[in-house]
């Protein structure tokens, strides 16, 4: 899982907590908080939210600790003061109250609420002019700032609607309020509307107070989250050189600079925040991912267990080792494991996660039987998790085979750009798609990327400036050939970033693709198309075992992942019928018994010169980012062959359903898999 899913989980929790108390549900709220903390352990609003719920519950002892570890992690962090404050307020400790509350101020002078609960602090010590004059003098000072912090009262809420209107009304008062900007920017933000303007808004307050860091890590945020990469790192950048301590801006440029390609320099990052805050789980976990990617299995391992030390509650980390394929678990971790699963306050999705973890480690011990119950059970939970409609996927199916008919192929054939650097690699998840990859990424004319979402958001962008409400694909009905190349080149100028080695050709391996190669085929003509074919028991057995960390959530119900093989088994046989001969069929079996010949058809299909070191691809140090990526470190093997068997007594569903396409496979394939 993603630095940027990782924050998406923790931001989503925090929303479920802040509103059960604003429905006067502490207990509730405590509920949320501890289950996201057993995962993230040093997420700082989640504990400061705890201790809150705590305090509401009366139970100071507990929150009060809470609070002194979060002041452990973030002595400076002035709402923990604040909330300290309050506690002690609580438990009439006024003088003690009091002084949290100084000390709140020293680091954020600008909160009214703080001087407003010290000054009711100092009226209860019978301190009443002294509390007086300290609220006037503050309020003199900063006249806004008490309808600033109203317009925050309310978004802290929820009330989106009352506290952006709160926020406009101060900067139409006093349009150079820094803090106003930032808290309207958050409130745009979290109701996921006008993140331009939000983006606008950070970048002013920035400007008028380039060391403001708060607005600095807001604008990081939301440009991580809006996916711009490069100009997130240069945010992070700007923290770091003004902050060189701050752990989580480190993680995050880390993030950005993995996610824009510069992986290297990413796990450098990484390795920085780890230094600064070594308690941090989520920041070894990320370590082991990038080391991974890198192929140096043995150090992503480390990371892994160093994250389990610091969190054993930690799903995701164990689904990590177990993702490395190649990597066995010791009796220790399997019992480790089966006991968090015992556990009552263990998270929905750190039980997926331990339930896949633990369907790879009973495989590797041959019991394919209690493999089988944690696949199963993992996929069931995970179905609950995640949003797909499977009448939605097969009525877009529908729609593209009908936009793209013959007629319409033809009318536009060998339009578009003249363009041939991509070659794309579609299919279904884990049916070899990464081994062609890492073959063709060994030539010296191919550069490997990743699985690139441009094509379908490109696909979604022709409806961007459609009054009509038409989405695609019924947008391209009127494209001439300009539009079709103005796509392509968008297209090259999105991906340019990744092509950091000058190679005449370059993979987008996006499995999904499948689905559009009729646009593909109009953007340009000369584009190389490789389909990877598995048997398709052996297909789809693959994907229910995988946990995708983001996306192909038609895996995850045994009836929707075959429906969906059929689906793709169709929408396939449209395009080679449309684009007869120009998209190559890989099955995943070929390799087996003349591995050289499968190589040599693969390079001359994409019009490429046989090079030896292609039957070497296990050579090649590329990073590789998905789940195959250790098994494609290694030679070619049989042992991957027919593994559907080991489950048979669970796949008769499949069997049943996918009878007929399993009769038209090849002999070859037939023999070698079924």
């Amino acid at each position: 899982m993603n630095q940027l899913h990782t924050l998406d989980t923790a931001r989503a929790s925090f929303a479920d907590a802040a509103q059960a108390l604003k429905q006067k549900r502490p207990k509730e709220a405590e509920r949320i908080c501890r289950a996201l903390l057993q995962e993230q352990p040093g997420n700082l609003p989640h504990l400061q939210l705890l201790a809150h719920s705590l305090i509401l519950q009366e139970r100071l002892a507990e929150a009060e600790a809470l609070l002194h570890r979060g002041l452990k992690l973030a002595p400076d962090l002035p709402s923990l003061h604040d909330e300290l404050g309050s506690l002690y307020a609580q438990s009439a400790r006024y003088d003690q109250a009091i002084a949290a509350f100084d000390q709140a101020i020293s680091l954020d002078s600008n909160n009214p609420r703080t001087h407003q609960k010290r000054a009711k602090a100092l009226h209860l010590l019978g301190r009443d002019s002294e509390a007086e004059t300290a609220f006037r003098k503050f309020l003199e000072k900063d006249p806004v700032a008490g309808e600033v912090a109203e317009g925050v009262r309310l978004w802290r809420e929820g009330k989106l609607g009352d506290a952006e209107t709160a926020l406009r009304a101060v900067l139409r008062k006093s349009p150079e309020n820094i803090d106003a900007m930032r808290y309207l920017a958050l409130v745009l933000q979290d109701a996921g509307k006008n993140l331009l303007d939000a983006e606008a808004l950070l970048r002013n307050a920035i400007q008028r107070a380039p060391d403001f860091l708060p607005a600095l890590q807001n604008l990081g945020a939301l440009l991580l989250e809006r996916q711009q990469w490069e100009a997130a790192a240069e945010v992070f950048e700007n923290i770091v050189a003004q902050d060189s301590g701050d752990a989580l801006a480190w993680s995050s440029l880390g993030h950005a600079r993995t996610r824009s390609g510069d992986i290297e320099r990413g796990l450098s990052n990484y390795d920085q925040a780890a230094a600064l805050n070594p308690q941090s789980a989520g920041v070894h976990m990320s370590r082991g991912h990038l080391l991974k990617t890198l192929g140096r299995q043995q150090e992503s391992l480390a990371a892994y267990r160093q994250a389990i030390h610091y969190n054993p509650a930690l799903g995701e980390v164990y689904w990590s080792m177990a993702n490395l394929k190649v990597f066995r678990f010791t009796d220790a971790e399997v019992r480790a494991m089966l006991g968090q699963l015992q556990l009552d306050t263990l998270s929905d999705s750190a039980r997926v996660h331990f339930n896949f973890a633990l369907g790879k480690a009973f495989e590797d011990l041959q019991d394919f039987d209690r493999a089988w119950s944690h696949y199963h059970k993992g996929n069931q939970l995970q179905r609950g998790l995640v949003d797909y409609d499977p009448v939605e996927h097969q009525l877009m199916l529908d729609d593209i085979r009908e936009q793209f008919s013959p007629d319409f192929v033809e009318r536009h054939r060998g339009e578009g750009s003249s363009r041939e650097d991509p070659i794309f690699i579609v299919g279904l998840p884990r049916s070899g798609s990464t081994l062609i990859e890492q073959i063709l990424a060994s030539h010296s004319q191919v550069e490997g990327t990743e699985e690139l979402p441009n094509i379908a958001t490109l696909a979604q962008a022709t409806a961007r400036y459609r009054r009509d409400g038409a989405a695609f694909p019924k947008t391209v009905e009127n494209f001439n050939s300009r539009d079709f190349e103005s796509f392509a080149r968008k297209y090259l100028a999105e991906v340019k970033h990744l092509r950091t080695l000058g190679k005449p050709y370059f993979i987008d391996k996006m499995p999904n693709n499948f689905a559009y190669i009729g646009w593909i085929k109009l953007m340009f003509p000369r584009a190389k198309i490789i389909n990877t074919r598995r048997y398709p028991l052996d297909s789809c057995l693959g994907a229910y075992k995988q946990l995708f960390a983001k996306g192909q959530n038609f895996t995850y119900d045994m009836l929707e992942l075959a429906d969906y093989y059929r689906g793709y088994t169709g929408i396939m046989a449209h395009w080679h019928r449309l684009f007869p001969g120009e998209i190559l069929d890989v099955h995943y079996e070929g390799h087996m018994d003349d591995f050289e010949g499968q190589v040599r058809k693969i390079l001359a299909y994409c019009g490429l010169e046989y090079e030896p070191q292609c039957l070497r691809f296990y050579e090649n140090q590329r990073a590789v980012r998905t789940a195959s990526s250790e098994q494609v470190r290694q030679p070619i093997y049989r042992s991957a062959l027919g593994l559907w068997k080991n489950y048979r007594a669970h796949l008769g569903m499949w069997e049943e359903d996918l009878s007929d396409i399993l009769d038209a496979l090849p002999t070859q394939v037939k023999a070698l898999a079924g």
